[in-house]
């Protein structure tokens, strides 16, 4: 670790010495890594420390090694300090995160010094979910949403997800020719131009919960990609993280149902007066449409990705139906 940072970590925990790092895991494309820390003479026992260094030579594990990619992720960790410092304590036990000890930015590197959530009783990963655990995310993703929404993404990303067309310009250039291609821009524009807009978690995906021991309770982290937009795409982009194709389509209609249920009664709590009737017609039907946004973005990313099967395909031929019939898009 850099002696800077490293002293940093000293200064900001009260620590005397460091007893112990052991590596989480390394950050995407080898910028960086997550370090579990142990202390010594401090009142935190273990903080996770995520250390932000820039690789002189990018190693993204399929190959997108680009001048947009880099700049992409730059800002990604620029927006995850912002929303740590300014907004995170808007977070509530119902849309619980890490908390912030500390950040700082010496040169390129950056640092944030966050909670260890598996110290705070959080401390179970999971890759495929039980419906309960699903209606756990699918409420921690609801109450997120009824926190920030109408709010002005200030210091995020004005337009939230990792996969957004804008910062997608490869991607979208390597997909095959088709109408898909055409209408993304299209598609795009409905996202963005809806009337309810929140902040979205930006890489909703299962990876990114964090389980309570006794399954009741779950945490999210990781929010490089936080920024404005529709709920939806969070949904959908969690959804398709944690369960099968088919299990997408058979369930689709409950689990809709149970976040729409879950929204109302986290706007209902936060005694937010937003016309609910409204707010739930635009963002339903949303559901294809986010949802077609995320497979344009693999079918350029990863053609061959295990997302890239008949129910996606489905959403966004409907979409693309939907598009032409509302004459919003012409072939």
């Amino acid at each position: 670790m850099n002696p800077d940072i490293e002293s940093f970590v000293y200064q900001s925990t009260k620590a005397d010495k460091i007893e112990n790092k052991e590596l989480i895991q390394t950050l995407w494309s080898g910028y960086g890594k997550i370090v579990r820390a142990k202390l010594q003479g401090s009142s935190l026992d273990t903080v996770i420390l995520k250390n932000v260094i820039f690789p002189t030579q990018s190693q993204h594990p399929h190959g997108w090694n680009t001048n947009h990619s880099h700049m992409r992720k730059a800002r990604s960790y620029q927006v995850e300090m912002a929303w740590y410092k300014n907004w995170s304590l808007r977070c509530n036990t119902h849309c619980r995160i890490p908390k912030r000890y500390d950040s700082t930015s010496i040169g390129d590197e950056h640092l944030m010094i966050l909670e260890d959530l598996d110290a705070a009783g959080f401390p179970l990963r999971k890759s495929h979910l039980s419906k309960r655990d699903v209606h756990l995310c699918l409420k921690w993703l609801a109450h997120f949403h009824a926190t920030f929404l109408g709010e002005k993404p200030e210091g995020l990303w004005e337009i939230g997800t990792y996969w957004h067309l804008d910062t997608r310009p490869d991607e979208w250039g390597a997909m095959e020719e088709g109408d898909l291609k055409q209408a993304a821009r299209y598609i795009d524009e409905l996202l963005n131009k809806c009337h309810y807009q929140t902040f979205v978690h930006g890489d909703a995906k299962v990876a990114n919960f964090c389980f309570s021991a006794n399954g009741k309770q779950v945490a999210a982290l990781d929010f490089q990609y936080v920024g404005g937009g529709c709920g939806m795409k969070d949904v959908v982009y969690f959804l398709g993280s944690c369960l099968h194709e088919e299990e997408c389509a058979r369930w689709e209609d409950e689990f809709l149902d149970a976040y729409f249920s879950y929204l109302k009664e986290a706007l209902l709590l936060r005694g937010n007066q937003v016309n609910w009737q409204d707010l739930e017609t635009e963002w339903r039907s949303m559901y294809p449409i986010a949802w077609a946004d995320f497979y344009r973005f693999l079918l350029g990313w990863m053609p061959n990705h295990y997302k890239v099967n008949d129910y996606s395909e489905q959403l966004a031929q409907q979409t693309l139906v939907q598009l032409k019939t509302q004459q919003k898009w012409v072939a």
